[in-house]
């Protein structure tokens, strides 16, 4: 169209204008053709033009011939730069392509290579990517399993534009392929795809492989876990129930005669170790439910010093406990239940290991509540100090006498479980210090004293 156009814009000039300057303008449409279309309407724009000029420029006009020499040079000229102008930008641009697919292509297996690396389930997250780059409908790894495939893993992509149908495989193995469907893809597309199959199997023995070592992982500490438990039980358990069962022996034995004080010695013997054994049992128990996920806290508006002085009702020699609690608290958000069992287990295994110096304090710090727990006993243990809060750890490791190593672990646990935080510092002077925060709610009469 646009040497007709020219054509028609340049007849009323063509005797005030040189034929050479119309010549080149006529250049300039093949070389404008030629980046917009290619090289094939690139040369019929050299073919049209080329007529054009010797049928309406040319002496003798309307007729196929030229009469000047001149002008049989300059249209020679004209039409053989058109066709190499036309060659060069029909190639660049077809370099410039070429560059611009390759950039794409490799930024899509850039990315599909980082979700293999880094993603949880890298084979779910690939084919919804898959899905999402090429504007498929859905997309489906297959596996042959000796006899039929059965799908391994798939998803579903809504595209931004209507598509057709059409199921399209790409056989990645003899018993693996990427079945997508939607639009029928470019062979470029095809190429990127079948790449894109090849990382979909990685991503699925990535992903197996995570699942396979997780377990493993798993399997390695109910196994470290059992074993602790056994090795503490063989000793935590049996000592108070030597004691109890000793105890009540002692008072049934109708050949023996106690008086009244060591009768209620015995029985506070016996009073003793059935506490530590309900102790025990409990923080086993507690620790079960946390390793196998069973703890569902009930959140609610909880008063801290409600919950503290019902926990203390559980702790042995609870009097000698030193209470610093301010003024105008806000309540916080946790379950009474958990919040009992994490105050009652601080404050036991801090007076099993500081003696009588213990002291539960609580501030509003910011928007949180902290409950601080802190004695003057050893103090924290070398080594990293999260290995405070680890099963069946004791401070030193050595003291067997003092409780199966579970309460920090609970504590903890129960923390967590109902968004608060907990850690452990050094007491000034010597001693472990545990701080518990849980997020403060405000309430009408917070201000007010």
């Amino acid at each position: 169209m646009l040497p007709a156009l020219f054509t028609v814009a340049f007849l009323p000039l063509k005797n005030h204008v040189a034929f050479a300057n119309i010549a080149m303008t006529f250049l300039l449409i093949v070389v404008v053709t030629a980046v917009v279309g290619g090289l094939l309407p690139a040369l019929a724009a050299v073919v049209l033009s080329a007529a054009l000029l010797n049928f309406f420029f040319t002496e003798p006009f309307h007729t196929p011939f030229i009469a000047d020499a001149e002008n049989i040079m300059t249209l020679t000229v004209m039409v053989a730069a058109a066709v190499l102008v036309a060659i060069v930008v029909n190639r660049s641009a077809v370099r410039a392509a070429e560059a611009e697919r390759a950039r794409r292509e490799a930024a899509l297996l850039f990315s599909f290579a980082r979700i293999i690396l880094f993603d949880d389930n890298p084979a779910d997250r690939l084919l919804a990517r898959i899905t999402e780059d090429f504007e498929l409908e859905s997309a489906a790894l297959e596996e042959f399993d000796g006899t039929h495939w059965h799908t391994t893993d798939h998803a579903r992509c809504q595209p931004s534009k209507p598509v057709e149908v059409k199921i399209q495989v790409v056989q990645v193995s003899p018993d693996v392929r990427l079945v997508v469907a939607g639009n029928e893809l470019a062979r470029d597309d095809w190429a990127v795809l079948e790449t894109a199959g090849f990382q979909a199997v990685l991503a699925l023995r990535h992903q197996r492989m995570s699942a396979t070592a997780a377990e493993a992982e798993r399997q390695a500490d109910a196994a470290a876990l059992r074993n602790a438990l056994l090795s503490a039980l063989g000793h935590d358990l049996r000592t108070p129930l030597t004691s109890l069962k000793t105890a009540i022996g002692s008072l049934q034995d109708e050949q023996l005669r106690f008086s009244p004080e060591d009768r209620r010695e015995l029985l506070s013997v016996a009073d003793e170790s059935a506490a530590q054994l309900s102790g025990l049992v409990d923080n086993l128990l507690d620790s079960s439910r946390l390793v196998t996920g069973a703890v569902r806290p009930n959140l609610g508006n909880l008063a801290v010093e409600d919950a503290i002085a019902r926990a203390l009702r559980h702790v042995t020699e609870s009097d000698s406990i030193s209470l610093d609690i301010a003024d105008n608290l806000p309540e916080i958000l946790a379950d009474g239940g958990l919040l009992e069992r994490v105050i009652a287990n601080l404050a036991d295994n801090a007076l099993r290991h500081g003696g009588k110096g213990v002291t539960i304090t609580v501030r509003a710090i910011s928007d949180d509540v902290v409950i601080s727990v802190a004695d003057h006993g050893p103090g924290l243990p070398l080594g990293p100090r999260d290995e405070t809060f680890a099963p069946f750890r004791r401070r030193g490791d050595r003291n067997m006498t003092t409780g199966i190593g579970l309460g920090m672990s609970v504590a903890k646990g129960f923390t967590e479980a109902m968004a608060g935080t907990i850690e452990v510092a050094e007491t000034p002077g010597g001693g472990l210090t545990v701080n518990c925060a849980f997020p403060a709610v405000e309430y009408a009469g917070a201000g007010e004293g």
